[in-house]
């Protein structure tokens, strides 16, 4: 019991927190296993999975953040610069926007940084968090063509899309806030 909770600080450190947030956040439902925080989370996974439990989804994640990232960095970058454009603004003008049309464009450009890149990334999200927060599977291991599959046949494709309100407001609010600060410590920098 002392190794498995050792062991289960440890994997605290070194595992996708997803996993443990998700297993938390589906308490409740019937046929979810009740955990009494995150150490309890980790302990059962272990107990039910071995160590491998821990990063069910794991590869998901990688493969979703790094393309969610490039493609909101570009979505902004376009968007940004169409919002200039139809305000009037040109690279070869003199006139400088001020700064509450600097911050204004910026956040919004953020928000629209933030849909394209959850309507493109939504569905992968979608996929892993089943796969993460699966209790029992009957058929083996689950695997991401499983899950996809279930989700399909349950759901339909818009099942994909399932939690794509809370992710656009994540993904356009976090963007929103990282950028208007980016933006502002940058101009800050320059000016020094």
């Amino acid at each position: 019991m002392v190794s498995l909770a050792y062991l289960g600080v440890l994997a605290l450190q070194l595992l996708d927190h997803c996993l443990v947030c998700q297993r938390l956040m589906v308490q409740g439902i019937p046929g979810t296993a009740v955990c009494n925080g995150p150490f309890d989370v980790v302990r059962k996974v272990i107990e039910a999975e071995g160590f491998r439990g821990l990063y069910r989804g794991f590869g998901l994640t990688a493969v979703t953040q790094s393309p969610a990232f490039a493609l909101w960095w570009g979505a902004y970058g376009a968007a940004q610069h169409m919002i200039w454009r139809s305000l009037g603004y040109r690279d070869d003008m003199d006139k400088k926007p001020s700064h509450m049309e600097m911050v204004t464009v910026q956040a919004t450009a953020g928000l629209v940084a933030g849909a394209c890149s959850s309507v493109i990334t939504t569905p992968i999200d979608t996929v892993k968090t089943r796969l993460q927060v699966m209790d029992n599977f009957e058929g083996g291991r689950p695997s991401v063509l499983k899950t996809a599959r279930t989700l399909l046949k349950e759901d339909g494709w818009w099942g994909f899309y399932r939690g794509f309100g809370p992710r656009f407001l994540n993904m356009s609010l976090y963007g929103t806030t990282m950028i208007v600060t980016y933006e502002l410590i940058k101009r800050l920098s320059v000016r020094q």
